[in-house]
């Protein structure tokens, strides 16, 4: 690990600490095994080799239970190691359900009213950095899971109604549910002490089968590499202690693993192998005992579904409680390790394990957040990274095999390889990393620009992982050889907002303005990604730019990402604004490592002159001699350039008018003294181009000379703040909406002869624009408010006092830039703290409930009710909106350098 001047990161500081300090990178021994089992797989891209290319049909729940992956693995509470081979999860059964609990479950994009949504209640309880400590939950009802109903229900709602929830069929009423927890604690990086405990909460005794399992994931099935490791049961006289039982795994790569489970057990092989015969009507199986053996030999009583001979590719231990009492516990004990089973396996040194994790855990939290905050803060910051670091999963997909599909299975369909079908253009791409997830079951697949945010609270704990995550999209297997960062599975070459160098930024503060070397990593590798843009989203080299959607779905009138008729383009207000915050950034590190080689120097004058450039063209002509600002509405808009010469303005108020905030970052004082040809060049600048020095607004105060390169002036500034925190437009109780509420009533625009209508959304989605499960048209966004909060605090530092807006409208209230941002991070942090004993976030969701088994579990939602607050979308999205923790704990080392950034 690098150096740490601030004791942070060393042995002497937590334990917890000290194991990070051991080493920082995916090879480190403590992070071998983690959380790194998917909470879906079925559903997804990479399990899809159909014709169609509908991966959700492709791949449905109803197969995951007897059909073998091909990518991947998924399971309750699971962990794997960080190649994926071997695997351990949940499996539950409460003696009605038609199969055992074995995932997760959810609806369809097209199941639900508003898109695909997960359909059952868990939480990561508690988690550290190198999985040393690891606690999640599970809410299983003891009434058979009304999976038709959830499904048909929802089905049957319309876009304006309310998502169905399990909560609504009144399974969960009377508490009739247990609470199942899985805590893991490492004796050793190879050592893994196992806890499970059901609570019964309901008023009767109830019921229950705990059936861990461990799985090899299949490798063999494909064609490509026969090699075939097994589990086989250990028995007498190999099997010396009484007390357990336990099976050997013994796996080509990663060595021989023993699996003890306390007690006695009911010991269970099958193969991970798909059942053809039941799923596809196939005359055989290509192995006896499929991947749902166990499940039928629990659920139907099959017993021939199961190896009578101890030894598979799959093995759970089934543990069954007749009758847990009412408010009654049971749990079980099991060992994952490198040792065979001993008389010391579930000895004093088990529970003391357990003991010294738990206890280790919380005094790493004690450093890591800050000791004022009270309880409840510290609950939220400690449950948003909990669910971060749950977040973690391995994901493989290697986009050459998939297209071609594999000799002995899935032959692909000639259809997949036609030009412009899914991902065709990104064969280059081969990843099997552990990656930070946005969100545990409906977005099961990376994207860049959540990557770049998630990586903001992860420097909190874990700075080494957060560099690991940032330089990993730009590497050779993950980055298009052109220069382009991968969006997501469902097309890699999709457009994300360029944030990846304010995330490296941030993420080289957080960790104490110390490692250079990722900075230079990082940077190098965005050059290419910045000439990217430049080349591919700038067709007329007006340094105005198209981009697409940006990730911000249905934001527009129309599809933005849709191909326009010929010879219209669309100019975008966001695309252009996200460049030219990028040029700022990427000047920022320039010069930074400058200041320690001054070959930079010229980099860093490339940065400031690209950005000059941009904010000319959004400012004064743009491609036509039409500005992208509005001069009577006192805005930026799109403008949609036409083949006649005209190119009217998308007069819509959104967020995508509001980014051109972001362009601003301070120049700082030393450049002077350290980059003697920085300086050099902005004096000739000021010399002989003193027209495109606009943008550079210098002030003196106290301190000295303050330089601040904004994107816009100080007069536009104004009229968009005054917009931005008028109570009736952009400005809720929550953060900033990402459409103006003025637009309660639709409002119509003709677009190439056509009619396009949008209205302000406050929740769910009313289109189905991008799958209809997200929404822009409305709600608060966490990663666009902070970004506008922090680059509030940017302007702050350059104005000081002498700059205010009066908030609310027509108060006479004057607001300084600082407190302007520190509104936004208050509305944010809002969501998470009770009012009356309720987080707005909840809404009127059962979490909001008086109850506290609901409400001491709060949830991190994918957006926000633009007016209640309410979490929407993804209910698990401790991604982004983990960003929370960064606002509550914003804890920053000191800056070891002489004159520092502000």
């Amino acid at each position: 690990m690098t150096d740490d001047p601030f004791g942070r990161f060393s042995a002497g500081t937590t334990a917890e600490h000290g194991r990070l300090g051991e080493g920082d990178g995916p090879a480190a021994p403590w992070r071998l095994w983690g959380p790194y089992l998917a909470g879906r797989q079925w559903g997804t891209v990479r399990e899809d080799y159909s014709h169609s290319g509908d991966a959700w049909n492709a791949f449905p729940f109803d197969h995951a239970v007897a059909r073998a992956y091909r990518w991947g693995e998924d399971g309750l509470g699971g962990i794997s190691d960080r190649f994926g081979f071997m695997n351990l999860g949940l499996a539950l059964w409460n003696t009605r359900d038609p199969i055992l609990k074995e995932r997760l479950f959810g609806l369809t994009n097209e199941e639900g009213n508003h898109g695909e949504d997960a359909k059952e209640y868990w939480w990561a309880i508690d988690g550290t950095p190198t999985h040393s400590y690891m606690e999640w939950l599970y809410r299983y009802p003891q009434a058979e899971y009304p999976y038709q109903q959830l499904r048909e229900e929802n089905r049957n709602r319309s876009r304006e109604q309310r998502e169905f929830e399990l909560a609504d069929t009144g399974l969960l009423d009377e508490h009739r549910f247990f609470d199942v927890s899985i805590g893991y604690a490492k004796a050793a990086p190879d050592d893994l002490c196992i806890t499970v405990t059901a609570v019964n909460h309901g008023p009767d005794a109830a019921p229950l089968e705990i059936v861990p399992q461990l799985w090899l994931r299949n490798t063999w099935a494909w064609g490509r590499d026969r090699r075939r490791s097994r589990i086989q049961q250990l028995l007498p006289p190999t099997l010396t202690v009484a007390g357990l039982e336990a099976v050997e795994c013994l796996h080509g790569f990663l060595g021989n693993y023993y699996l003890a489970g306390e007690g006695s057990p009911e010991v269970l092989f099958c193969d991970n192998e798909t059942n053809a015969v039941a799923l596809f009507g196939a005359e055989k199986n290509p192995a006896p005992f499929t991947k749902d053996g166990i499940n039928n030999y629990i659920v139907h009583g099959d017993t021939g579904a199961v190896n009578p001979v101890p030894e598979g590719t799959k093995v759970g231990f089934r543990y069954v409680f007749d009758a847990v009492p009412a408010g009654g516990t049971v749990s079980v004990r099991l060992r994952l390790s490198t040792t065979p089973p001993s008389e010391e396996t579930f000895g004093p040194s088990f529970a003391a394990t357990v003991a010294d994790r738990a206890r280790e855990a919380d005094e790493f939290y004690a450093t890591v957040i800050h000791p004022e905050l009270d309880e409840q803060d510290r609950h939220v910051a400690r449950r948003a990274y909990a669910g971060l670091l749950w977040g973690k999963q391995l994901y493989r997909y290697d986009v050459e095999q998939w297209l071609d599909g594999d000799p002995a299975v899935n032959p692909a369909p000639e259809e997949r390889k036609e030009y412009g079908r899914r991902n065709t253009h990104w064969n280059h791409l081969a990843i099997a990393d552990v990656i930070s997830m946005p969100d545990e079951w409906e977005y099961p697949w990376f994207a860049a620009w959540d990557l770049a945010f998630h990586c903001i609270p992860l420097a909190h704990v874990d700075p080494a992982f957060a560099k690991e995550q940032l330089v990993l999209m730009c590497r050779e297997w993950a980055m298009h050889p052109n220069g382009q960062l991968p969006a997501y599975e469902w097309e890699f070459g999709d457009v994300n907002p360029p944030v990846h160098a304010w995330s490296a930024w941030h993420v080289y503060r957080i960790d104490g303005y110390r490692d250079r070397e990722f900075l230079v990593r990082v940077f190098t590798k965005l050059l290419l990604n910045f000439s990217w843009w430049v080349n591919r989203k700038d067709s007329s080299g007006s340094n105005i730019f198209e981009g697409g959607f940006l990730g911000m779905d249905n934001i527009g009138l129309f599809n933005r990402s849709a191909p326009l008729p010929p010879g219209f383009r669309l100019e975008q207000s966001d695309a252009t604004s996200w460049m030219a915050f990028y040029c700022q950034q990427m000047f920022k590190i320039a010069l930074e490592l400058s200041r320690h080689d001054s070959a930079w120097d010229d980099t860093a004058t490339k940065f400031l002159e690209h950005f000059l450039s941009i904010a000319r063209a959004l400012n004064s002509f743009g491609s036509r001699n039409i500005s992208l600002w509005h001069e009577e509405d006192g805005f930026f808009y799109d403008v949609l350039v036409q083949p006649d010469g005209q190119a009217p303005h998308m007069r819509v108020r959104s967020m995508v008018g509001l980014l051109p905030i972001l362009g601003a970052t301070e120049v700082p004082s030393w450049i002077t003294q350290e980059c003697p040809d920085v300086t050099a060049r902005l004096r000739w600048l000021q010399r002989r181009r003193p027209a495109v020095m606009g943008p550079l607004l210098t002030r003196s105060g106290p301190e000295g000379r303050k330089m601040l390169l904004s994107l816009v002036d100080p007069a536009r500034l104004k009229q968009i703040l005054q917009r931005m925190f008028d109570e009736s437009e952009f400005l809720s109780p929550y953060g900033i909406r990402s459409l103006s509420a003025a637009y309660k009533e639709p409002v119509s625009f003709e677009v190439n002869g056509q009619v396009a209508t949008i209205e302000y959304e406050p929740g769910e989605s009313k289109t189905g624009m991008f799958g209809g499960n997200s929404n822009w048209r409305g709600p608060v966004w966490f990663p666009v408010n902070v970004l506008l909060a922090d680059k509030l605090r940017t302007y702050g530092r350059h104005f000081g006092d002498s700059f205010t807006v009066e908030v609310p409208a027509g108060s006479g209230q004057q607001r300084t830039l600082v407190e302007l941002a520190d509104i936004i991070d208050r509305g944010l942090t809002a969501l998470f703290r009770p009012v009356n004993g309720r987080r707005p976030a909840d809404g009127s969701r059962i979490e909001a409930s008086d109850d506290p088994l609901w409400s001491v579990h709060p949830t991190f939602s994918e957006f926000f009710d633009g007016d209640t607050g309410e979490g929407l979308g993804a209910a698990h999205q401790t991604g982004w909106t983990a960003l929370v923790a960064h606002l509550l704990n914003p804890r920053l080392p000191p800056d070891p350098r002489a004159k520092g950034w502000g």
